[in-house]
């Protein structure tokens, strides 16, 4: 057999042995931290392999004319990845069907640690991609397959091509009926109580700007499950609800910070009410487990869409 083929099947399976290993290894020593570590691989043995389909088959979607699905279907492979690997699942609660019956539209999620992309998985609707800046198309294979999957791209050179990027973005999402879904609090929190960073404003300049509704996608805390601080990674189902959509028809730049803080106060109260019942199925953890400080003091900075906007509001 060729040697690079043989290492090539090779590396998978030493991989999921080492995931095994040390997975047994945390049960029988109770060690949460060699656990953290076997989810942790079985996390991005998930990821890399998703990333792998999505190149191959945005590919192959894209020449039959439905590059817009991209996104989407890998979204839904690391779905189901990550329950195969990792043992985490998500719980949607749509209870107003705002996910398939709302688009275009921008979402906007909490944000609270890298397990966060699994949140694409279980709440892309068909024809929805992430925004990033126009430079990572120029990455090799991570650029081939967001371009392929038809991202969308906002350029923050400058002012003028800011600008310039919002209105194709916004073009772009009407022209092609794709949704975008975009984290306003800019980075992760890594919050370990139910709370939310200050809300950068680039998704709501491009709601307005697009003329489409906001849904707000609010997921518990689950500090219980994914605790970077403490190196703890269990399995576990988290509990996510779809908020009813707010219209931006209308709206001009002026009406963004009643914006920001109308999607931001409602999500917050979602939040609360949400970690609450998450404390009890022991998803989060309970209030006098939480750290003295409350939070890993996460610093919000902006996303390439809202680093666009800024520069050209």
């Amino acid at each position: 057999m060729n040697p690079l083929l043989l290492t090539l099947l090779l590396l998978p399976l030493a991989d999921l042995l080492t995931i095994q290993l040390l997975l047994r290894l945390a049960h029988l020593t109770s060690n949460p931290t060699l656990e953290y570590y076997g989810r942790a691989l079985a996390s991005f043995t998930a990821l890399a392999l998703s990333a792998l389909y999505g190149t191959v088959t945005s590919a192959f979607l894209n020449i039959f004319g439905y590059g817009g699905l991209g996104q989407w279907t890998t979204a839904r492979c690391f779905k189901w990845m990550m329950w195969f690997f990792a043992g985490v699942w998500m719980e949607v609660s749509d209870e107003g069907h705002c996910l398939g019956n709302t688009g275009p539209a921008v979402l906007v999620g909490n944000h609270q640690t890298e397990l966060d992309v699994l949140v694409l998985g279980h709440v892309f609707p068909r024809y929805c991609s992430v925004s990033a800046k126009k430079s990572l198309m120029y990455v090799p294979v991570l650029g081939w397959f967001m371009a392929l999957s038809k991202t969308v791209f906002i350029e923050r050179t400058s002012r003028e091509k800011a600008v310039a990027a919002f209105a194709k973005a916004a073009e772009h999402m009407h022209s092609v009926k794709q949704s975008v879904f975009i984290f306003p609090e800019g980075t992760r929190s890594y919050f370990d109580h139910p709370d939310l960073l200050p809300y950068k404003k680039g998704a709501f300049h491009l709601a307005v700007q697009a003329q489409v509704p906001l849904i707000p996608v609010v997921v518990a805390n689950y500090s219980n499950i994914l605790n970077v601080k403490r190196k703890t990674f269990r399995q576990g189902t988290i509990p996510i609800t779809i908020l009813e959509p707010i219209e931006t028809k209308g709206k001009t730049k002026e009406d963004v910070d009643e914006l920001v803080e109308l999607v931001r106060s409602r999500m917050l109260v979602e939040l609360k009410k949400l970690t609450s019942r998450a404390r009890e199925k022991g998803v989060a953890l309970k209030k006098h487990e939480v750290s003295s400080m409350g939070t890993m003091n996460g610093t919000a900075k902006a996303s390439g869409v809202d680093t666009a906007y800024n520069a050209a509001a």
